[in-house]
């Protein structure tokens, strides 16, 4: 894994489910010179301040909407994390401008700071629903890759990289089905939008590690992809209420069946690399950037929740859960659940 002792690194988002994780777990395994929290919720600082009382720990207010502070924040930044986004698919539905201006122009920002302090490494958080997106919150975080894969051309000299990583729901963060279901559950009755429905599944350390971990392999513009397990929703809620009564009440506007995190378009330029597929950025000259140490995927390779080889049992998803609270807010409860990142 990279070593980033004497590093400043700077994390937009960083007072969110997986900025705090990975806020923590760098802090925990490696000598950091400093960590630059940069988010605009001012008490979700003040409650993470607390937490940590770590001396490595600058705290930054700003939005990623502001290039302007974005550009002072990434100053002497050696590695970027970019984890911020509005995620929640209906908000995005019913506010698709903010969602545009803190999804994609928030990024393009990013990236335009990384450039101008010449910012070694950025790297982006993207999700499996910016694969052939069905609603606007997919649509963003698919702009968002294109720009990051495409950012390396505007800084000149190759000395400043931008890579992102793309994987499935996260298991018990903000807007996750699981306190949903924790908290339906007290009522015997618990709410699901289709039967067939399914979903690939990463812990919030997983996830924090695999980005960790894609670190080392980024050379510019690529799109690491975990190779992670597919769970069913009715599994999941049989794990967690087992006795529950289960409600179908239909698919919501934006929702998919099953998701894919590897398409057959993007097979062709994409590797395995083992543990991990990685999606090579492609030129306007239809060139591969760079070539990795892998495997090619055979031609119409698809890696979607629903054709997936490794599944989680019953057993292993209220495992999984055990550490999961769950909601608190009666809107919580009312809504059909969405499953996202």
């Amino acid at each position: 894994m990279i070593d980033l002792s004497g590093k400043t690194l700077l994390v937009t988002g960083g007072t969110g489910s997986f900025g705090t994780a990975f806020v923590r777990r760098v802090l925990e395994h490696h000598d950091v010179h400093s960590i630059r929290v940069f988010s605009r919720d001012e008490l979700k600082q003040s409650e993470l301040q607390n937490q940590l009382r770590d001396p490595r720990m600058r705290w930054l207010l700003g939005d990623v909407r502001d290039a302007e502070r974005l550009k002072v924040a990434t100053r002497g930044v050696d590695l970027i994390v970019h984890a911020a986004a509005l995620k929640q698919v209906p908000a995005c539905e019913y506010n698709p401008f903010e969602a545009v201006r803190t999804n994609v122009l928030g990024a393009q920002n990013v990236i335009s700071a990384a450039i101008e302090n010449e910012v070694p490494l950025t790297v982006a958080l993207s999700t499996d629903k910016a694969v052939n997106p069905a609603n606007l919150y997919g649509a963003t975080k698919l702009c968002a890759e294109k720009i990051v894969a495409q950012a390396g051309v505007y800084a000149p000299g190759g000395t400043t990289r931008f890579a992102s990583v793309r994987y499935g729901n996260v298991v018990g963060s903000r807007g996750s089905v699981v306190p949903i279901f924790l908290a339906q559950a007290e009522s015997g009755r618990l709410t699901i939008t289709d039967e067939r429905m399914t979903r690939f599944w990463i812990t919030l350390q997983a996830a924090v590690d695999f980005v960790l971990s894609s670190l080392e392999h980024a050379q510019g513009g690529e799109v690491f992809v975990p190779k992670i397990p597919s769970m069913r929703i009715v599994d999941l809620a049989k794990a967690l209420a087992p006795e529950a009564e289960i409600e179908i009440v239909g698919i919501r506007p934006g929702e998919k069946l099953h998701e894919v995190l590897l398409t057959e378009d993007e097979a062709r330029q994409s590797y395995d690399l083992g543990d991990r597929y990685v999606i090579m950025p492609s030129r306007a000259n239809g060139d591969l950037a760079t070539t990795p140490h892998g495997t090619p995927l055979a031609d119409g390779f698809r890696y979607a929740s629903d054709s997936n080889d490794r599944w989680l049992t019953v057993e292993e998803l209220l495992e999984i859960t055990k550490t999961v609270h769950p909601a608190r807010r009666s809107s919580d409860l009312a809504a059909a659940p969405l499953v996202e990142d």
